[in-house]
């Protein structure tokens, strides 16, 4: 049966709103390894430029961050640390630069777990080679991953294959990255916290814009 995709009407909120939204919902992405459909389960919210938290703060506008300035619905992905991407989803209107961040999602079906799994081990051997470490012959998926398998934005990246390729795509009519209709959550089961890495901030870093499905 066809999912039910989001359309544009859901993106054209706030961030604050956005991010709660998406709890629960799905976020699917075509993958060399085929299709992979993961719950999301954990947002933070971005609201532009009064945000001292946000990459659009005080009005920034870079080759970086133009994405977060189109349309509610477009993809921002980034690298962080030189290491990881991380993948937000645009909201509002046009020209207003807010996003959520999708920090963690979970497989939406067995299909999507082995694929994550076989991701997360490619990108495992990847590194290790890089770093000049011999390849591990065990083919069998740590623990370790299998628990931790897309708990964090940058290891939900590797685990969907989002990479900057996927930047500035418009999720509400691509056939490679969208969003459908997930599970249904009952609001007591979103919890509020503080964002996560913006100690910089200063008072926004205590904003509790970050939602977590418990």
């Amino acid at each position: 049966m066809e999912e039910k995709r989001l359309t544009r009407d859901f993106f054209t909120v706030d961030a604050l709103e956005l991010s709660r939204r998406l709890i629960g919902k799905i976020m699917v992405h075509e993958t060399p390894l085929g299709k992979v459909r993961g719950i999301i389960t954990e947002t933070e919210a971005y609201m532009g430029v009064a945000d001292k938290g946000s990459h659009t703060y005080g009005g920034r506008r870079t080759e970086r961050t133009e994405p977060m300035f189109h349309i509610g619905g477009t993809s921002y992905v980034y690298f962080i640390y030189g290491m990881y991407n991380c993948v937000n989803v645009t909201a509002g209107a046009e020209g207003i630069p807010m996003a959520s961040l999708i920090r963690m999602v979970e497989p939406a079906d067995e299909e999507s777990k082995g694929v994550m799994e076989r991701l997360r081990m490619e990108d495992m051997q990847k590194r290790r080679a890089a770093r000049g470490k011999q390849k591990q012959e065990k083919t069998a998926v740590p623990a370790a991953v299998r628990k931790h398998l897309a708990d964090g934005p940058g290891k939900l990246c590797i685990a969907m294959h989002i990479t900057k390729a996927d930047n500035d795509v418009d999720m509400a009519v691509s056939r490679k990255l969208y969003l459908t209709e997930g599970i249904t959550v009952e609001e007591d089961r979103i919890l509020r916290g503080k964002r996560i890495g913006i100690d910089y901030a200063e008072e926004a870093a205590d904003y509790l814009w970050r939602f977590t499905l418990t």
